[in-house]
Formats: C-alpha cells, structure tokens, sequence
C-alpha cells in the first residue's frame, strides 16, 4: 500500500472510531453532524496529525510508534476513545477491524522473530 492510500486508509479508521465514540456517550451533535463539537475538534485534530506524519510510511500504528505526534491531553483523549471504540468496530465496521487486527498480529509477530 502506498503512503498517501495508508493516509487515507487511517483518517477514515479515525473518523468512524470517533462515530462510534460520540454516538455511543450521547453528545450532543448539531442537526447534520455526524460529531458533536469536541469530538469534531479531537477528529481534526487527529486529522492533521496524520497528515503531518513523518513515519507514515514505516509505521503501523501510533502506539507503536517512536515519535509520539499528539500532545498528552490529547494523547490521553484519543486512548479513552480508541478504548471504547475498538472492540465495537467488529459490530459497526468488520472489515476494517479485521484489517487492524490482521496488521497487528503481523506486527507482533514480525517483533517476535527479530527478537530471537
């Protein structure tokens, strides 16, 4: 997968993580919002960061990554809602989910055989 289709692969995985996030705690959204205010601005946020990433082309995901791209509150935010919403994303987004998982596993594995 190229850099720019890994980039967009990872904003839409955001943004549906961030849908799941929002409906599932009842915020508040404006008529035709899919988000509420604050988690529009965690979106974009996490938005800009991803297309700012200098790694992207190396990395997998963000928690395994060395350079850590978001400052600490936000940091700490966009754990809770991953925490929420990833186990949830089997029901809403399976495909999606699958490939996370999938990715991972090839993370971890590849680790494991470096290691020995």
């Amino acid at each position: 997968m190229n850099v720019e289709a890994k980039r967009i692969a990872e904003r839409k995985t955001v943004q549906e993580i961030m849908k799941i996030y929002c409906h599932g705690h009842h915020h508040i959204r404006e008529s035709g919002n899919e988000l509420c205010p604050d988690c529009e601005a965690i979106a974009a946020y996490a938005d800009i960061r991803i297309a700012r990433c200098p790694r992207m082309a190396v990395k997998t995901f963000c928690s395994v990554c060395p350079i850590h791209c978001y400052a600490k509150p936000q940091r700490e935010l966009i754990l809770t809602i991953m925490r929420y919403s990833g186990p949830r994303m089997l029901w809403h987004h399976p495909l999606m989910a699958i490939r996370h998982i999938l990715i991972q596993w090839r993370t971890r594995h590849g680790l494991r055989k470096r290691e020995k």
